[in-house]
């Protein structure tokens, strides 16, 4: 219908310019007025009918990007069921988070994702990678995590640096698995130590999170952050490459490696050397 009036109007632009000019033409006999407002009249025929059908194109795409903006908004909207509705709003909610990492620069992921990431990142790491871990055992049975450890191992045989400070209690020392955990890494050259949580200091959590640090992330090559979530939830972990997001990593990383105490094996058991190291590289 707007196309319709559209071209009607240009058509009446033009019957009413033709008009006047034959008037002038042939009642007054004026014919160098006639020509001009001939001319004149589809000039103004011409760019009106332009501005119209810029203007209608430019509101056909307003409309599309509002709604695309809105799309979700109209859709709940149509949700008439209460308890559906309060769903709908949950989902939401979950979805605003997990935009709110994206605009800071952190992918959100699930384990596997995460596990799968880390080898990745280890596979082109060239120099350093720097990890903080909590306790996790299955380091040899459980397969996202073995596949993993195996890519740490790949990376050590093309001579990159690999050192990881395990967060833990006083207790998880004596623990077998935990020991397991240690001598397999010892022994396969990664440069092992050990921090205990409650040394750490109290100022580590820098990174503008509205939680507690996990102690459990990884810095490849001071350029990629992954780090997980230190509540349960939607996701596992998340991935950061911004610039200022590794700089607080780094730091973060400092004050635990300044709290780390360096291990030795002994009668086939990793034990304290007795002392607190800085790691310097």
């Amino acid at each position: 219908m707007n196309k319709k009036i559209q071209n009607m109007a240009v058509l009446i632009e033009f019957i009413a310019g033709s008009g006047l000019a034959i008037f002038f033409h042939q009642v007054l006999r004026y014919p160098e007025a006639a020509y001009t407002i001939f001319g004149i009249g589809i000039l103004l025929s011409l760019v009106t009918y332009l501005l119209r059908d810029d203007i209608g194109k430019t509101r056909g795409e307003l409309l599309e990007q509002y709604h695309q903006a809105h799309e979700l908004t109209f859709a709940v909207a149509q949700i008439s069921d209460p308890e559906c509705r309060s769903k709908a709003h949950e989902l939401m909610a979950s979805a605003m988070r997990s935009i709110l990492l994206l605009q800071q620069g952190y992918i959100p992921m699930d384990e596997t994702e995460f596990n799968l990431e880390g080898a990745k990142q280890m596979g082109q790491t060239v120099h350093h990678a720097k990890m903080v871990d909590r306790i996790t055992t299955g380091w040899d049975s459980r397969g996202a995590l073995h596949n993993f450890y195996q890519a740490n191992l790949r990376a050590i045989e093309r001579g990159v640096k690999i050192t990881r400070i395990f967060v833990v209690t006083r207790e998880n020392m004596a623990e077998p698995d935990f020991q397991k955990v240690l001598l397999a890494q010892y022994r396969s050259d990664i440069d092992v130590r050990i921090a205990f949580h409650d040394e750490l200091p109290s100022t580590a959590n820098i990174s503008n999170r509205d939680t507690d640090s996990s102690f459990d992330f990884a810095i490849y090559d001071d350029r990629v952050i992954t780090d997980v979530f230190s509540k349960p939830g939607k996701y596992f972990g998340r991935k950061t490459s911004e610039p200022m997001e590794v700089t607080k990593y780094l730091h973060l990383y400092e004050l635990v490696e300044h709290s780390a105490y360096v291990v030795t094996m002994e009668d086939d058991k990793v034990i304290l050397a007795g002392e607190i190291v800085s790691l310097g590289s």
